[in-house]
């Protein structure tokens, strides 16, 4: 199956600080070891929740520790104290936030990534000989495409779609794009199980990840006219309440969690979408 990638423009998602990789042996510095490496992260976070269900789904729990971080960063910067040692132990007088997600080399006591997608290609790659092949011979470009339709066609576009200051116009603009990209996706997913090939690859986990926070962020600021027509994509819902039910998926939702942190971070005025849920995760998530 091809995904179209969509056209560049700049992205909202800032660079990370870090952005280590784990390698195939000594040679490289960072190689895999099992136990060397922890994560840090908060599933309430985008990027943390996508390697929670990468880790999960590759059953990473005693070879790659898993340390969970509060829901909303407790500094006034974003970041999270509790990684504050690690950034100053990695770069000295870092000046900036201590953000999550983050990837630790135990035996150096300092940071390797704070890069999800490099995370989580490199957990797959390193340390996944025994789970589902998440980033399949082949099929990078597809993935690739996928990430980029997520953040831009979906995450990105839902942000502008329902920002308080701007035009209307590129507020429309915005919910075009986003409108778009879901009948693009609902349209590869017709017959299908999963998106681009015939078992879970990294792809269902971008795409999923990207639809909770359509549905449990950026509707909120969303009228209700447009999340009904985002919530008429019946096939793409239906895809994303069967990934729920897995528990690497829905055993990693903290809906809650989400809301704080939503919450605590956001600038935007609520609208009237945020009263047209268009699933009820909680009902459909495996512990």
């Amino acid at each position: 199956m091809t995904v179209t990638p969509l056209a560049a423009r700049p992205s909202l998602r800032p660079e990370p600080a870090f952005r280590g990789r784990i390698g195939p042996d000594a040679r490289s510095g960072h190689y895999a070891v099992p136990g060397r490496y922890r994560l840090h992260l908060s599933t309430t976070c985008p990027d943390g929740l996508r390697i929670a269900v990468t880790h999960g789904l590759l059953g990473l729990d005693t070879v790659c520790p898993m340390t969970g971080l509060p829901a909303v960063p407790d500094c006034p910067d974003g970041g999270h104290s509790a990684l504050r040692p690690l950034y100053e132990a990695s770069a000295h007088r870092y000046p900036g936030p201590a953000v999550a997600p983050v990837l630790s080399d135990d035996w150096s006591g300092r940071i390797v990534s704070t890069h999800a997608p490099d995370i989580m290609r490199d957990l797959a790659r390193r340390f996944g000989g025994g789970g589902p092949s998440l980033y399949p011979c082949g099929a990078e470009p597809e993935i690739e495409a996928v990430e980029r339709m997520c953040a831009r066609g979906i995450e990105e576009a839902a942000q502008h779609a329902g920002s308080a200051g701007g035009e209307q116009a590129e507020r429309d603009t915005a919910l075009g794009t986003l409108l778009e990209t879901l009948d693009a996706l609902e349209h590869r997913l017709v017959g299908r199980t999963y998106l681009i090939r015939d078992e879970i690859t990294a792809a269902d986990v971008e795409l999923w990840v990207a639809l909770v926070q359509l549905d449990t962020v950026h509707r909120d600021h969303l009228d209700a006219s447009a999340v009904r027509r985002i919530a008429g994509h019946q096939t793409l819902w239906a895809y994303a309440r069967r990934l729920a039910a897995h528990p690497a998926f829905g055993g990693h939702l903290d809906l809650d969690g989400i809301e704080r942190r939503h919450h605590a971070r956001c600038q935007g005025l609520e609208a009237a979408g945020a009263a047209v849920q268009i699933l009820d995760w909680a009902a459909h998530s495996s512990p």
